[in-house]
């Protein structure tokens, strides 16, 4: 599995910002070949960060291309800092009971 973080500060309206992502960018998420999971945290204070998770290396890169593409079309007013990204493998993971 590969993973990609990206981290946006300085974000506007994370209430907004939120709404977009799960209207708009989970969808084409759902649509990347290798998809696992999405995840969208504010964690206050403008900061908001994004995980990704493929099955491989091509989705996670194009998980990456993606949400810079939504970003600039959908979000630039709400996130107008360029995120921190970092992506690789998964060396080690864990799940709960399912919710």
């Amino acid at each position: 599995m590969y993973a990609a973080v990206r981290r946006y500060d300085g974000v506007t309206d994370p209430s907004e910002a939120g709404r977009l992502v799960k209207e708009g960018f989970v969808p084409l998420m759902r649509e990347v070949p290798g998809f696992v999971a999405y995840y969208w945290v504010d964690a206050g204070n403008g900061v908001m960060l994004s995980t990704s998770i493929f099955d491989d290396r091509a989705g996670a890169e194009e998980s990456v291309s993606r949400a810079a593409d939504f970003v600039r079309d959908s979000l630039a007013t709400l996130l107008p800092n360029p995120p921190q990204v970092t992506a690789g493998e998964v060396v080690a993971s864990a799940r709960g009971a399912a919710h």
